[in-house]
């Protein structure tokens, strides 16, 4: 007889081979408590930009603290900036989690004329003073890995800071010293 610690087992397995195959998990917008868009406008495929931002507000290193963090950018930029949702594709946490922005597919307003041929990547906090951890930096790179597998950044894609594209000082001088030694990273 098959034991129920060995059913869940499996079941465990399964749902983690599903996410594996799938790409990266992403937290949902309905799991952390965020608004429906206004609209949106379809962003293309294959894209040969991805662009790594701060949020330069507070740093969250639990589910809980990033979701407001989330819901406080999100009412920013849609109540104070009038824009249908928050800005970027995704965010990442402290906590090493990428949560759902405008999400695939969907174009943010994260670097004025490069929206339409680039995903935007931010990280919450102000990455200035706050630090990079290693679970953030992975997380980063699995899901530019997944954006090309899933064909929204070609595969010879470049990255960017902001501060390459607009007069910023995002994403921040630890972002920027961790980034300039990635693979896709140009001057």
């Amino acid at each position: 007889m098959v034991s129920t610690a060995t059913v869940a087992l499996v079941l465990a397995m399964l749902v983690c081979s599903q996410y594996a195959a799938q790409g990266v998990y992403v937290v949902s917008k309905a799991e952390w408590g965020g608004r429906a868009p206004n609209y949106r406008v379809a962003l293309g495929n294959y894209l040969n930009y991805a662009i790594i931002h701060h949020t330069a507000g507070n740093y969250c290193e639990t589910r809980a603290a990033c979701a407001q963090q989330l819901r406080n950018i999100q009412s920013y930029h849609m109540d104070s900036l009038g824009w249908p949702d928050i800005g970027y594709n995704f965010l990442i946490g402290g906590d090493g989690a990428v949560y759902e922005g405008r999400g695939w597919n969907s174009m943010g307003a994260h670097a004025a004329e490069w929206n339409p041929i680039s995903i935007g990547i931010s990280y919450l906090g102000n990455f200035n003073w706050d630090t990079l951890e290693p679970n953030m930096i992975a997380a980063a790179k699995n899901l530019l890995q997944d954006a090309v597998n899933r064909g929204q950044l070609s595969s010879g894609y470049v990255l960017y800071g902001h501060r390459q594209v607009s007069a910023t000082e995002c994403p921040g001088t630890h972002i920027w010293n961790e980034i300039r030694g990635w693979a896709h990273w140009r001057a």
